[in-house]
């Protein structure tokens, strides 16, 4: 995994240089303070947990990994958590700049905070609103599901508002087990891959039914006309007897 930069110059990123670059998937991860957006990040491109970060400056990680028998460079950019006043959210453009950027969008909320919960349908409004008519795909991450003790957030309840905003759902830990958080994560990839796919080349079939519809429309020269040529043909050798003759 490489850190690439911080979110000040997200969209200046440049492509690799190398004659054939890989595909690359970018991706978003937005939410609240503290929800543990890192720490879904590092799990899923390193498989480790580290439990204290420091404050979220919005670094953007990037990894090359297999998606569909394919090498693609995955690029996630974690962003600053945003915090909601008088039932309004203060979205900084940095994560306006994130949405705008990205293929697809992870929403996360902690299970532990319904602050956060609650942040999640404002959220995705903005991602309509900022993506238009080529909205993102996006996914909705309950994390921290294993502090049973300290949850506010129902299963069902989670569940219930991927469903009204249209997306997928995970209920996930971070600290406890790396093969949900990374099941999430690589179904993106995945979908995203298929939307991007190219467009295979034609099928030898497909080739000559194409050529044939081509010559259907293209008019072929006209035959010569055989007894014009031995018109032509005598004309010829008659003129060449007579000069014969004159000498």
């Amino acid at each position: 995994m490489r850190l690439i930069q911080n979110m000040a110059t997200i969209v200046e990123y440049p492509a690799p240089e190398c004659s054939v670059p890989n595909r690359v998937i970018k991706m978003a991860v937005i939410g609240g303070s503290g929800v543990g957006k890192t720490a879904l990040v590092v799990r899923f491109l390193t498989r480790r947990f580290i439990g204290d970060y420091e404050r979220n400056a919005g670094n953007l990680y990037s990894r090359e990994v297999q998606v569909e028998g394919e090498q693609v460079t995955i690029q996630v950019q974690d962003t600053p958590g945003v915090e909601m006043t008088d039932n309004s959210i203060n979205l900084p453009d940095h994560v306006t700049c994130s949405i705008q950027w990205a293929d697809a969008v992870v929403l996360v909320y902690s299970t532990t905070d319904r602050r956060s919960f609650d942040l999640i349908e404002q959220l995705h409004q903005q991602v309509v609103h900022t993506g238009g008519a080529t909205m993102p795909p996006v996914i909705l991450l309950a994390n921290k599901a294993d502090l049973l003790h300290l949850r506010r957030v129902d299963s069902q309840q989670g569940s219930l508002l991927a469903s009204t905003l249209g997306c997928s759902f995970y209920e996930v830990s971070a600290s406890e087990d790396y093969s949900q958080v990374h099941k999430a994560f690589h179904r993106l990839c995945c979908q995203l891959a298929k939307q991007q796919q190219p467009a295979a080349p034609p099928t030898p079939a497909a080739a000559n039914a194409t050529e044939k519809r081509r010559s259907l429309l293209i008019p072929r020269p006209k035959s010569p006309n055989m007894q014009d040529l031995k018109r032509r043909f005598k004309q010829a050798l008659s003129a060449k007897v007579r000069t014969v003759t004159s000498v």
